[in-house]
């Protein structure tokens, strides 16, 4: 059994969600929660806010790794720097206490979760409830999504690909690492031609 802290990083909202997964690939919802902090306090404080709430969860569950979303770029440069502002004092405290952790991009969460990358949250939300075996999807979204990224992390880096020549992994991960290799082959070819 493995403890994973996923992290829906957010300035506003940051999505907080412990589970443990089994090498069958089994889980079991230990945590959520969405740390929020006012829009009208200063950056410094809302950060403060955030990590207050991320420590609390590291003390009182002890997660073996972590994981957090990935940002990627967006229209809006302030909430862009918003999230990656968060994502850096996630990756921070996990860190201080050596604790390895990952980043993952939405796609990758998208496609651990439902077998498909492009998937919308609605669908993510009723498969992270279907996995963990909840009436319905936490809210709001962002704790959801937190649980989606810890469950992709143990699913895709987890217990299940220690057992010796077993290949537990779904059907959309073994896609998911096969277009990986071939983007890696792809632009090695490009670098070499060159």
């Amino acid at each position: 059994m493995t403890r994973v802290l996923g992290i829906d990083p957010g300035l506003t909202r940051c999505g907080i969600g412990v589970v443990d997964v089994a090498a069958d690939r089994t889980a079991r919802l230990v945590h959520v929660d969405v740390v929020r902090s006012p829009v009208d306090a200063s950056v410094g404080d809302r950060l403060a806010i955030i990590a207050r709430g991320i420590r609390d969860v590291l003390d009182v569950h002890e997660p073996e790794v972590a994981a957090v979303e990935r940002v990627f770029a967006q229209h809006n440069v302030a909430s862009v720097m918003g999230t990656a502002q968060a994502s850096g004092v996630a990756l921070m405290l996990a860190a201080e206490r050596g604790i390895p952790t990952a980043t993952h991009t939405p796609s990758e969460v998208k496609a651990a979760i439902t077998g498909y990358g492009s998937a919308d949250k609605l669908q993510v939300q009723h498969m992270v409830a279907r996995v963990l075996g909840l009436p319905s999807a936490p809210k709001p979204a962002d704790a959801a999504d937190a649980l989606a990224i810890a469950l992709c992390h143990a699913w895709r880096s987890g217990p299940a690909s220690a057992a010796p020549g077993s290949d537990m992994s779904t059907p959309a991960q073994r896609a998911w690492a096969a277009a990986e290799k071939r983007s890696r082959v792809a632009r090695t070819y490009v670098r070499t031609a060159r």
